[in-house]
């Protein structure tokens, strides 16, 4: 069965989202979530970014799809043609967790599928057997928003981070922020 791993920051009401936008300006925060989702160990695979129909056109236009990811989009209002041509669209997070585990073309291409929003995509992965961490940006301070992170489960227990993941307490723009990875146990 293939696994997955949820990347989301949040602050401290559990708020991930605001109008479409994310609340705040963290350039260095954007640029790990970018590395974090696009690193690979095999040259030759790439990774799954699966989200969202909010999420996905929340990216800025001129940054989607999401570069050097296969990105699956979420939707059960949109149709094909309504994305570009390289951009899966599932009705259910199931139903896109089929297609990469059946379609040898692509299990023999990915590496790692990452859920990256919005609220209910990150509820039901969390649930999901599937899931195997969450990369959690914990913001220390609260912002204005109208989408919220789900609580999570107590079955999530944190660890160690990864030599990739900045250690310790972070700062731009006057905000204080840290890493933390949870893993499902």
């Amino acid at each position: 069965m293939l696994k997955f791993s949820l990347i989301v920051a949040v602050c401290e009401n559990f708020g991930i989202g605001l109008k479409g936008d994310l609340p705040w300006r963290l350039k260095s925060e954007l640029k790990y979530f970018s590395s974090t989702t696009k690193r690979v160990r095999d040259p030759t695979k790439r990774n799954v970014v699966i989200m969202g129909r909010k999420t996905y056109f929340g990216v800025p236009e001129s940054k989607r799809p999401l570069a050097e990811r296969l990105n699956i989009v979420l939707s059960t209002t949109l149709k094909p043609s309504d994305l570009p041509s390289d951009v899966l669209l599932y009705p259910n997070l199931e139903s896109a967790m089929n297609f990469l585990e059946t379609d040898e073309n692509v299990t023999k291409q990915i590496e790692t599928v990452w859920i990256v929003g919005g609220s209910g995509v990150y509820a039901e992965a969390m649930a999901s057997t599937r899931c195997h961490r969450l990369y959690l940006t914990k913001i220390h301070a609260t912002f204005e928003c109208d989408t919220f992170f789900p609580s999570i489960p107590d079955d999530f227990k944190e660890v160690e981070l990864d030599a990739e993941t900045p250690k310790g307490v972070q700062e731009e723009n006057n905000i204080k922020y840290e890493y933390k990875i949870l893993e499902k146990q």
